[in-house]
């Protein structure tokens, strides 16, 4: 029961029987006006802003957009029961007050819904294709923080956009075929001659962690001394392979321990492999020359200093330009071997191949400044049919106690993701890596974030959900014999919840099927963070205006109509709670231990 949408079509059903009546222009597009929840609680339940969206479409039939919101608003008045009253504001701003029902009726859906409250219409047959595409991190060794940032943002998004109501894959991208690997495979090679007793010197610009360690013991395992005296042509590309199988083993642990999981781990190495003959890469880009949108060209070079890797030559080109890109982009480097950028068309080709209707790219900030080039390519290979998203990632700044952490013999350079996880739990990990939009730059403190306190937003939240647990707790001591279910709850009498604080705690949980789709269309789920702490702080300070006014304690065991008005409110919230928690995957306890 989403009351924003409902009065959307409502209004959207006003407007096209003015069309009909020749009093509006027919071909107005609704999707251009909101419903929403007014800045200023005393001026309503609803706004519009209707009036001053079509003020230029309806010029010819209402001389300015206040006449033409004081007939909608009387109109509104007329045709619905619900509306109590609705009023023109300022220049033409609709505001519209409920009947204290329509709450109600929010609240008794919740109980009935549970927490499928706001969830959009999963599983028909229209519904959008969307893949969502997170970490990718290189297979080179264990995860940092940053990494664990664009993990939860991803794993968090997939599962809203699921819930509000789009079919969605979960999906992995291993970067396994660049020079990176060919490090790895030397750094892990030292480490090989390390087990089999060698002394050994980790030079700059091989990777010195200990996680390496293992790898080279299974290596020496397995082949004993028959490794060492051959050439590296010969071991590279087995202690490769070894490498990466280790890798990727310990990134999916680091990631079970966040509780992400993957449906598709696709492999970079894959697109290069011929079949028929014809590679991924080889063929994707046969695909763009066949439309025109490759050539041989030469680039100018770029603005400001020259980089020491720039060459003024003939190269293969993309026609990115035409797609809105800064530049056209190369697809070969200088000894004939495709660049990066060549290798991730044909990745995104694949996927608009899986029929796809949307992409969304989590990556690192570093990558900025190629979401021009992979938009451009992704509207060239769907002829503008799919839609990219891609989302960066800020760095994470890891603190305790307001100083710097410091860095990881494990990792050799940074502190890895499974060392916080371990240290602060997945709780604290996955809400507080949510509470910061992903490109704001974000602080992570291991000591704060563990804090029982209010100004811990996961523990805020939490403890409002094991709060409403302990209400029910106590109305169960006052009131053995009281049926909790939700379907006996919505038999209270509703109509008893008349303290201005219990009235805001409904409109709040009124608006949680419009956050999920906002955010869901937004792709931002910090905007469920947000609206979770608010509803928790909403919670808490009326908690706390009982203790001082006993007539608005939860349970009243002289009152038992009323308790049960007020735990079937208390319930409804901790459904809602449960339910946002859950989308971002977090727990919603019953008690804080």
């Amino acid at each position: 029961m989403n009351i924003f949408a409902d009065f959307h079509a409502r209004i959207s059903d006003l407007l096209k029987s003015m069309g009909e009546q020749g009093r509006l222009p027919q071909d107005l597009d609704f999707s251009r006006f909101v419903v929403e929840p007014p800045r200023d609680a005393s001026m309503g339940d609803l706004a519009c802003n209707v009036a001053m969206v079509f003020a230029k479409d309806v010029k010819a039939f209402f001389p300015n957009p206040r006449q033409f919101a004081v007939e909608l608003a009387a109109a509104l008045v007329d045709d619905f029961e619900d509306v109590e009253q609705a009023e023109t504001a300022g220049p033409g701003f609709l505001n519209i007050r409920l009947a204290p029902q329509v709450y109600a009726d929010v609240l008794a859906a919740i109980l009935a819904q549970g927490q499928d409250f706001g969830r959009g219409a999963a599983g028909r047959a229209q519904a959008r294709k969307v893949n969502v595409e997170y970490v990718s991190a290189n297979p080179t060794g264990p995860m940092h923080v940053g990494h664990g940032r664009g993990a939860v943002f991803g794993d968090a998004l997939a599962s809203l956009v699921e819930f509000a109501g789009s079919q969605v894959t979960r999906e992995y991208y291993i970067n396994d075929a660049g020079a990176q690997v060919d490090v790895l495979a030397r750094s892990a090679f030292l480490r090989y001659r390390e087990a089999l007793g060698e002394s050994v010197t980790i030079p700059e610009g091989l990777y010195p962690g200990d996680y390496l360690k293992p790898v080279g013991a299974a290596l020496a395992a397995q082949h004993g001394g028959a490794l060492k005296d051959k050439p590296e042509a010969e071991w590279l590309p087995l202690v490769r392979n070894a490498s990466i199988d280790a890798m990727m083993d310990m990134i999916r642990d680091d990631l079970a321990a966040l509780n992400i999981t993957h449906e598709i781990f696709f492999s970079e190495r894959s697109l290069h492999e011929k079949r028929n003959g014809v590679s991924d890469v080889e063929a994707s880009l046969e695909e763009l020359r066949a439309k025109g949108l490759i050539y041989e060209g030469r680039l100018p070079p770029p603005k400001g200093q020259l980089p020491d890797d720039w060459e003024d030559r003939e190269q293969t080109l993309f026609r990115s330009t035409q797609f809105g890109d800064d530049v056209d982009r190369a697809l070969k480097k200088s000894d004939g071997t495709f660049t990066y950028f060549a290798s991730d068309i044909a990745y995104h080709r694949k996927k608009i191949e899986c029929g796809y209707d949307a992409l969304v790219d989590v990556w690192g900030a570093d990558h900025g400044g190629y979401v021009k080039r992979m938009s451009a390519a992704v509207k060239a290979l769907s002829d503008g049919k799919c839609a990219l998203d891609v989302k960066l990632c800020q760095m994470v700044k890891l603190m305790r106690d307001g100083e710097p952490v410091k860095m990881s013999k494990r990792s050799g350079d940074f502190v890895t993701l499974r060392e916080v996880v371990d240290e602060v739990g997945v709780d604290a990990v996955r809400f507080i890596m949510l509470m910061r939009k992903n490109d704001a730059p974000l602080d992570f403190d291991l000591a704060k974030v563990i804090e029982q306190s209010k100004d811990n937003p996961v523990f805020y939240v939490q403890y409002a959900h094991a709060r409403a647990h302990s209400v029910q707790r106590q109305a169960l001591v006052a009131f053995p014999d009281l049926d909790l279910s939700p379907d006996a709850l919505a038999k209270a009498d509703l109509a008893l919840l008349e303290d201005e604080g219990e009235r805001a705690l409904i409109k709040l949980l009124a608006q949680y099927p419009r956050i999920v789709e906002a955010a869901a269309n937004a792709h931002e789920p910090h905007r469920l963070a947000f609206y979770l702490h608010d509803v928790a702080s909403l919670f808490h300070s009326h908690w706390n205006r009982g203790k001082d006014q006993p007539q608005l304690r939860f349970v009243n065991q002289d009152r038992r109509e009323l308790s049960c008005a007020r735990l079937a409110l208390v319930t409804g919230l901790m459904k809602v709670l449960a339910s946002g928690l859950s989308i971002l995957g977090v727990n919603a306890p019953d008690e804080m231990r």
